[in-house]
């Protein structure tokens, strides 16, 4: 790996040498230039959604590659405005969170109705729009966790989408109603020619046990699994710390290859089981980037990056780590993250 973008520690060096005895990579549909023509010429995409999809591919320093690099920012309706933007106050001004993507050299920049109808006219034509169309608030009190609808999917199309995004908690007491929303929006997110991106989150309080299990490869892979089922262009999951949430919280259906042959403890194999759910890679896999822990979030965010390219991942979205700080850095930021996906030496496990 190019010691321009990191300073290779004993870890990422295991990182770089490791290669997955679980899944291979001939197994899985690897991102590259021709991804499109490979995984989605033959699907139900129509002919505008095949362009939305080709313009995300096709924008930013990534462009060309098959891979994304994303900058979202719904935090200041998911966390508090203040909350998320108290580090860097600037971005309280929407059309900073904009600039910051488009200097960023990012495939796109995902966030609300109101950041995107606010500069709207000035810059879809710059980076494509990734409308995220429901939310969890938490200004009602006591706090719940549901993610409902803050407009519609045509509102999304006249502000200029490219494509539109969406959060289900899957495990939740909530996410019947949310499956049937979601798939019902992408439907015809897909009608009006929107490409979709699913953010496939687990949700449960008896998920947390002796392990946090809401970022178990098992049952994220399996939200990975539903969601592409119901229409995702996109798959956007949290990058797996641990297995065996199945076992763990005794729910579900399980199987013993799941975890004896299909993944190991290694961080790219746990990534790998996401990507084989799916549907091979056939649709994108991109990992969330994570909170901002501070001066650690650049070596941090590269690590992600790693583990998301060696396994087939496509991507990786992330926020807080980039907005959280000066302008300058929160760019410097982006690219360490996109020069990951950029260097040839990092290959596919």
């Amino acid at each position: 790996m190019a010691t321009s973008t990191l300073q290779v520690s004993a870890e990422i060096e295991a990182l770089l040498q490791h290669e997955c005895q679980t899944i291979t990579k001939d197994q899985i549909h690897q991102p590259g230039a021709d991804f499109i023509d490979r995984c989605f010429l033959q699907s139900s995409r129509s002919p505008q959604v095949l362009r939305s999809l080709g313009q995300l591919y096709n924008t930013g320093r990534l462009a060309g590659t098959g891979y994304m690099s994303i900058l979202p920012v719904d935090q200041g309706i998911e966390h508090t405005a203040g909350a998320s933007f108290g580090p860097n106050p600037m971005y309280f001004d929407p059309e900073n969170i904009i600039k910051l993507a488009v200097e960023g050299g990012c495939n796109a920049v995902a966030t609300t109705f109101g950041t995107f109808g606010t500069v709207a006219r000035k810059y879809a034509h710059k980076i494509p729009f990734l409308v995220k169309i429901n939310h969890n608030e938490l200004l009602t009190y006591p706090n719940k966790f549901d993610q409902i609808m803050f407009g519609s999917v045509e509102q999304a199309w006249n502000l200029g989408a490219t494509a539109v995004g969406a959060t289900i908690y899957f495990g939740s007491e909530e996410s019947n109603r949310q499956i049937v929303e979601v798939a019902e929006a992408f439907e015809r997110a897909h009608e009006l020619g929107m490409a979709t991106v699913l953010w496939c989150y687990t949700r449960n309080n008896a998920f947390k046990t002796d392990k946090d299990y809401h970022v178990a490869a098992d049952l994220t892979g399996q939200a990975n699994h539903l969601g592409v089922t119901i229409g995702a262009d996109i798959i956007k999951q949290k990058l797996p710390e641990n297995n065996g949430g199945f076992s763990a919280i005794k729910f579900g259906k399980t199987h013993k290859a799941m975890y004896d042959t299909l993944a190991s403890d290694n961080p790219i194999d746990l990534a790998r089981y996401q990507v084989a759910n799916c549907y091979m890679g056939r649709i994108g896999l991109i990992n969330s980037g994570g909170e901002s822990k501070g001066a650690t979030d650049r070596e941090e965010a590269v690590r992600t990056a790693i583990i998301n390219k060696r396994a087939g991942g496509q991507g990786l979205i992330s926020g807080r780590k980039a907005f959280q700080r000066p302008f300058a850095e929160g760019v410097d930021l982006l690219n360490a993250i996109q020069d990951v996906y950029l260097d040839e030496e990092i290959t596919i496990a």
